[in-house]
C-alpha cells in the first residue's frame, strides 16, 4: 500500500509525535504531513498512517494512538507513547533507511528502545518524572523539544504548524546522530577488540585513531591493561582507562611528576624526547610522535606497577 498522508494532531506539540513524525518523513518522504483532529482524517483509511491521536491501536489498520485506556505498554507493562509504537513497528526500517548494516539492526534497533525512546514514552505518558534530571530537567530531549513550541502570545493562526515544521529537522538531527553514535560504537567494537588481540599481556593498548574504546575492553575482559595511545591529529594521545562507565577514577593515573606540564618542562620531568603536555588530572597527556607516546606510556606502566607492589 502506498502511503499517502501521515495524520497527527495540530495544535501544541509534543515530544513524541514529532519525534514519530522525524521517523515517518524519513520513509515515506512523498506523503503528505497532516495536522488535524477532523473526524475523517484521522478515521483510519487507504493510504494513512494515523498516530497520537484517534484513540485507538491497530498496526494493520495504520493507527497508532496510546491516549484510549488501556493504554498499550510494553510486555514488562511499561506504557507506550506514539513515538514507541511508530519505533516499534517502522523502527528497523527506519535503520535501513540510514543504511545501517544488516547484522547491527536488531542491536541498534533495542538499544534505541531503551535509551532513546523508553524515556520519551515514559515521561509523555506521566509514568517519569521530568525532574528526576534534577538541574539538568531543562536539557532533557523532551523538554527541548518542546520549548520550540509558539510562546503563549503568538496568536498567529498557523503559529504551531510553522513552529513545528521548524522543529521537525531539529528533532531529526537528534535522533540519527544518536543511532549514528551507535553504529559507530559498534565499528569501534570490532577495531578495540582487534587491537586488544594484538596487544597480547601489554599494559598498553595502541589503536589506529581516537574511537570509544571501554565497552570492548570490558568484554574482552581486558582488566590488566591501563593506558591506550593513539593518533590525534598531528600528536599522538596517551589516555588513563577509567575503572567504570560511570566513575572519573582510572585504573592507574599517569606520574603525578608531569602533571600540568607542557613541551621543555615536560620532556625534563619524564626524559621522553617529544612529550608535549599533561593534563592536571592525569588522565590524558600528548607527545609529538608514536615513539615518545609509547615511551610515556611504558614510564607511566612503570610507574604504576611499582605503586602497586610497594602498597
Amino acid at each position: 500500500m502506498t502511503i499517502t498522508h501521515l495524520v497527527t494532531h495540530n495544535g501544541g506539540f509534543h515530544a513524541d509525535e514529532l519525534l514519530s513524525s522525524v521517523i515517518l518523513t524519513r520513509l515515506f518522504p512523498e506523503a503528505e504531513l497532516v495536522r488535524t483532529r477532523d473526524t475523517a482524517w484521522i478515521t483510519p483509511g487507504e493510504g494513512k498512517i494515523i498516530y497520537d491521536v484517534g484513540r485507538d491501536y491497530d498496526a494493520e489498520a495504520g493507527i497508532f494512538d496510546h491516549h484510549q485506556r488501556p493504554v498499550p505498554t510494553r510486555e514488562d507493562e511499561q506504557p507506550y507513547s506514539s513515538f514507541g509504537l511508530i519505533w516499534k513497528h517502522f523502527g528497523l526500517d527506519y535503520l535501513r533507511a540510514l543504511d545501517i548494516p544488516e547484522t547491527d539492526l536488531e542491536d541498534i534497533h533495542a538499544s534505541f528502545e531503551k535509551s532513546f525512546v523508553l524515556p520519551i514514552d515514559l515521561m509523555d505518558n506521566g509514568a517519569m518524572n521530568p525532574s528526576v534530571a534534577g538541574p539538568l530537567t531543562s536539557l532533557t530531549i523532551s523538554v527541548l523539544l518542546e520549548s520550540l513550541k509558539p510562546v503563549f502570545d503568538n496568536r498567529s493562526p498557523d503559529a504551531d504548524d510553522q513552529a513545528f515544521a521548524k522543529a521537525l529537522p531539529i528533532a531529526g538531527a537528534f535522533v540519527e546522530a544518536s543511532i549514528a553514535k551507535k553504529a559507530a560504537k559498534r565499528r569501534a567494537e570490532a577495531m578495540v577488540t582487534k587491537a586488544i588481540a594484538d596487544a597480547g599481556t601489554s599494559r598498553i593498548l595502541e589503536l589506529p585513531m581516537g574511537m570509544p574504546f571501554r565497552s570492548a575492553i570490558d568484554a574482552a575482559g581486558a582488566d590488566h591493561l591501563l593506558f591506550v595511545v593513539n593518533p590525534r591529529d598531528n600528536d599522538w594521545s596517551i589516555g588513563g582507562i577509567r575503572i567504570s562507565g560511570d566513575s572519573f577514577e582510572q585504573r592507574a593515573d599517569l606520574p603525578a611528576a608531569w602533571a600540568g606540564l607542557t613541551d621543555e618542562a615536560l620532556e625534563e620531568a619524564s626524559g621522553v624526547k617529544g612529550a608535549k603536555f599533561c593534563h592536571n588530572g592525569l588522565f590524558i597527556a600528548v607527545a609529538s610522535s608514536r615513539e615518545a607516546a609509547l615511551k610515556m606510556a611504558e614510564l607511566a606502566v612503570e610507574e604504576a606497577e611499582h605503586a602497586t607492589s610497594a602498597a
